[in-house]
């Protein structure tokens, strides 16, 4: 039953986000005495019926998990678009898809706002002119856009408002503007912590040059500043770009490495003393050097969720238990889902406990094989390796599908060729440089590292630019991936010939998967971006401008082309089954907008249109996007049918105005569970 508890806490946080309005107090409280009398039932009986109680009892916990965790960040969001000075504490430095340097703030300062309404977090691009280097801690000024936090580029699509809600993140935006030193840099410890990164960083940049030096410092800091648009596109296309995340495999090599060394180190040192237990001796300091690398690497969740992970095999060690076990998985996944479960919706945490479910599972498997047994100790090492990145690939290949709708077809070789030398060389390396450098001497475990990780970039280099590297898939419907995660866990988990049951779900989601149309029309939440699907594939109306949405759309139809190239295909007419589009903009819209709608069924303008008198004509203006958000539109046997993304995620605390702020704005017109309407021509949306 315990390697089940972090599913079932999974199913209801799965629930909960599931919901199309965000669950009253009075829902909670019946939840909560739901679970006690469920949990005083199973106390009191015995057998089906406890496992039963105790199972129920898990799902309603998560479901209190993530329900708790959703209040307890509740932060203002920034209620419009502001354009002026931004003032506050600069806590996190990255980079922007774009590669912009971008700056998360905290303790904001915005002119004209009562305190009460500026948002407790706000990231922001920068696009102009730097005169000093910024680091963490520092309070800066500057004049800067700053816009609430966008939904779903579509119905369905990545929810970034979800995201920025747990992440306390009250507006995005940009500056053009020089950045001016406002206040002393603040010297906290977690600053300081920031700062030591960035100089550890800096010093390995020197002692490497050129991309091997960024790579170096990605691993072992987490500052992937310096990783070029070239380097991450080549890792991102031949599957290797998991080797800069500092995650599982990181954090498993160095204290796998840390661990072995130690325990050498001992027995050979106490050969006379066998009271000493060497190993656990050896688990204490590659705990102890996890917590390190955590710290080093900035806390991100990634590698707090790695940590958790390796802490729960040593701690398995220090209690004479077997590290490598699904109880060993499940405590870990608990954990996590306990403390931060939103994270059960990240690729991250999918992908991680996808890849180590399935190799304790795998090797669990071949333990008892007589001939994997009887193979000389170096072949089976290098078999165990090989095995080791065929079942993490299969295991993560359908999620990272999933979510960043492509495959790299050459994964599997250039992870063969690639991941031993991190295990062998390059994680080792990293641990003794660390050592090494109070002395100054790191530059010798870095002169063994070089070569090591020229090769993982000549690799990820030459396998992406074969032909057909990477292979572009469709986003999969929501349903797939519980199913795919329900059947996988299924056959792993449950004990017996039963165990084949869950191959029922794996089936049925690789249908969904590819059986799932895709709109034939979509327009942005501001109306700005039209898109149509034609033979060729999704034509957009503009070559520049809405690149996220534009980003999205072609990503998650399984299109390979960028925005511009979109734009260029042969233009497709603005029409969906009977009904024909019209999509006003540039100067003169407004003479326009009523000749459009005399003609047309539906009236695309990114602008608030006064109601038209005498027009029967469906508009989708401003205003009207402001409540729905982006729309799409599906030809479905000789009907179109529309669906909204306001239809698809409901009322909840990240995008409700009234959970969003301390002063509630207007309340828009409920909505109920995510719903379709069917348009027929000359006829209002139902």
């Amino acid at each position: 039953m315990f390697v089940w508890a972090p599913v079932l806490i999974g199913i209801g946080i799965g629930v909960y986000f599931a919901l199309p309005v965000e669950p009253s107090p009075r829902v909670y409280a019946i939840t909560v005495a739901c679970a006690l009398i469920l949990l005083t039932l199973s106390r009191l009986t015995r057998g089906d019926r406890t496992a039963i109680g105790l199972a129920l009892c898990l799902c309603l916990a998560g479901f209190l998990a993530i329900g708790l965790r959703g209040h307890l960040r509740t932060a203002p969001v920034i209620p419009f678009r502001y354009y002026g000075p931004v003032e506050g504490r600069v806590v996190m430095i990255d980079r922007s898809a774009s590669g912009a340097e971008r700056l998360t703030i905290d303790h904001v300062v915005l002119r004209d706002m009562s305190p009460d309404r500026v948002p407790a977090r706000v990231r922001i691009s920068l696009h102009g002119p730097k005169t000093f280097p910024i680091e963490s801690g520092q309070w800066l000024g500057l004049t800067a856009h700053v816009s609430p936090p966008s939904g779903p580029a579509e119905p369905r699509g990545f929810d970034f408002q979800r995201m920025a809600w747990f992440d306390r993140l009250g507006g995005v935006g940009y500056s053009r503007a020089p950045v001016m030193r406002v206040a002393q840099t603040d010297r906290g410890a977690s600053v300081a912590l920031h700062r030591m990164r960035q100089s550890l960083a800096h010093r390995i940049r020197r002692q490497m040059s050129g991309q091997e030096g960024a790579f170096a410092a990605a691993i072992l800091t987490g500052d992937r500043s310096a990783i070029s648009p070239q380097t991450d596109e080549a890792l991102r296309g031949s599957n290797l770009s998991h080797l800069l995340a500092i995650s599982g495999l990181h954090m498993g090599l160095l204290t796998g490495a840390v661990f072995g060394a130690i325990r050498l180190i001992l027995m050979a040192l106490l050969r006379e003393h066998r009271s000493i237990p060497a190993k656990k001796v050896a688990a204490l300091f590659a705990l102890m050097a996890g917590a390190v690398y955590l710290a080093l690497s900035g806390w991100n969740v990634a590698t707090e969720r790695a940590f958790i992970m390796v802490s729960a095999m040593f701690v398995a060690v220090l209690l004479d238990r077997r590290a490598l076990s699904m109880r060993a998985v499940a405590l870990a996944a608990t954990i996590i889902l306990v403390l931060r479960p939103e994270v059960l919706t990240e690729p991250g945490f999918q992908m991680s406990f996808a890849a180590t479910t399935s190799l304790v599972f795998a090797f669990s498997a071949i333990r008892g094989v007589a001939w994997f047994a009887r193979m000389p100790k170096p072949v089976r090492v290098v078999a165990a390796v090989a095995l080791s990145s065929v079942v993490a690939g299969l295991a993560t290949a359908p999620v990272a599908a999933a979510h960043f709708n492509r495959i790299a077809d050459y994964g599997l070789i250039a992870n063969l060729i690639s991941v031993p030398l991190m295990g062998l060389v390059i994680m080792p390396m990293a641990v003794l440089a660390l050592a090494l450098a109070p002395l100054g001497l790191e530059a010798v475990a870095f002169a063994v590292m070089s070569p090591a990780i020229a090769w993982i970039l000549g690799v990820a280099s030459t396998v992406s630019a074969w032909e057909g590297a990477v292979s572009h898939v469709p986003t999969p419907p929501d349903a797939v991936l519980p199913l795919m995660a329900i059947g996988g866990l299924f056959v792993m988990l449950w004990r017996g010939r039963a165990r084949v049951i869950g191959v029922a779900p794996l089936c049925v989601a690789c249908v969904l998967w590819f059986s799932a149309p895709r709109p034939d029309l979509l327009i942005s939440e501001d109306g700005g971006l039209v898109g149509i699907m034609s033979a060729q594939g999704r034509v957009l109306n503009k070559p520049k401008g809405a690149g996220f949405a534009a980003r999205t759309w072609l990503e998650n139809d399984g299109d390979g082309e960028d925005q511009i190239e979109a734009a260029a295909r042969p233009s497709a007419p603005l029409r969906i089954g009977s009904l024909s589009v019209a999509h006003v903009t540039g100067r003169g819209w407004q003479e326009r907008v009523e000749a459009a709608c005399a003609t047309h069924d539906i009236v695309i303008v990114s602008q608030k249109v006064q109601k038209i008198p005498n027009t029967a004509c469906e508009m989708f203006d401003l205003s009207k996007l402001e409540q729905t958000g982006a729309v799409a539109f599906y030809l479905r046997e000789g009907n179109v049918v529309m669906q909204t993304t306001r239809d698809v995620v409901g009322r909840r605390l990240w995008n409700t105005p009234e959970h969003r702020t301390q002063n509630p704005t207007k309340k828009a017109a409920p909505n109920g569970a995510a719903s379709e309407a069917i348009i027929v021509a000359n006829a209002p949306v139902q």
